[in-house]
């Protein structure tokens, strides 16, 4: 099994989105109403709140159902498709995550958000 890493690292960023996406959905108006006073101080975000929250769920849920079928299709056929594009779209997530720690000037959170992109950055390059 030399897919191993990868079948980790795949597994760790679906446990990190779909999780993520179920306290947004499940958290809705109380993650609205905490993301509006740490976005206050934005000119970009502080008055579009909810549909960046929506966007960044949505790309939260595509991320997870990736990152999942990508560990069932290199467990079954050695397929990496899924795991690709998954690993992919969790950078393009915790990017657009970064972006808006850095807006609100929370360091610490950009900080650790910097933390998991490298694992998904891993996941890019070995599965590419």
């Amino acid at each position: 099994m030399n897919n191993t890493a990868s079948i980790l690292v795949l597994i760790f960023l679906a446990v990190t989105f779909i999780q993520s996406a179920y306290d947004k959905v499940f958290g809705w108006q109380e993650n609205i109403d905490w993301l509006k006073g740490h976005f206050a101080n934005t000119s970009l975000l502080k008055n579009n709140v909810p549909l960046a929250l929506g966007v960044i769920l949505l790309l939260e849920l595509v991320t997870g159902i990736l990152t999942l079928v990508g560990c069932v299709e290199l467990l079954v056929n050695g397929g990496r498709s899924f795991g690709f594009y998954g690993a992919v779209f969790s950078c393009i997530t915790l990017i657009l995550l970064l972006l808006g720690q850095r807006l609100a000037k929370d360091y610490d959170g950009a900080r650790t958000i910097a933390i998991y992109f490298v694992p998904a950055a891993l996941a890019v390059f070995w599965l590419s």
